[in-house]
C-alpha cells in the first residue's frame, strides 16, 4: 500500500523556512493558516486542512513534548477512522517529491511528523 512510496518524497517543512526547488509539490497540512506567512511567501499548492488533527485534539496536545506519545496514538486513531484521508496524498507522492507544510515551532512534536509517517506507512507511535 503505502510501502511503494520512497521516504526521500515525503519531506517536512516549516511554512516560515525558504521555499526551495527541491520541495516539490508544498502542501500545507495545518488546519490554521501560519502567523505572519503571506501566501504569496509561501508558495503552497494544496492546503490540505482536512488531513490534520481535530480542533480539540490540537488544542489538547498545545504542542506539549509530554503529551507527545499520546498525541500521536489520538492522531493516528483519527487518520485510521477515515483511510481515505490519506489516498490523496499518497497519490501525490508516489508521483514524486512532496513538502508537508506545518507552522509549529518544534520540528520533532507536530502533526506533520506523525503524518509523514502515516503517508509512509509507519502507524507505529514514536517515544518522547
Amino acid at each position: 500500500m503505502a510501502n511503494d512510496i520512497p521516504a526521500a518524497n515525503v519531506r517536512l517543512k516549516r511554512a516560515y523556512e525558504p521555499v526551495e526547488a527541491g520541495d516539490g509539490f508544498r502542501v500545507l497540512v495545518d488546519r490554521l493558516w501560519p502567523r505572519g506567512v503571506s501566501k504569496k511567501d509561501a508558495r503552497i499548492d494544496e492546503w490540505v486542512k482536512d488531513i490534520a488533527p481535530s480542533a480539540r485534539l490540537r488544542t489538547w496536545f498545545g504542542h506539549d513534548p509530554a503529551r507527545w506519545t499520546e498525541f500521536q496514538h489520538r492522531y493516528l486513531d483519527e487518520i485510521r477512522a477515515d483511510p481515505d484521508r490519506l489516498a490523496h496524498l499518497r497519490a501525490l507522492a508516489r508521483k514524486g517529491p512532496i513538502t508537508l507544510v506545518y507552522g509549529a515551532r518544534d520540528e520533532t512534536h507536530n502533526d506533520a511528523v506523525v503524518l509523514r509517517r502515516a503517508l509512509l506507512g509507519r502507524m507505529r507511535v514514536t517515544p518522547g
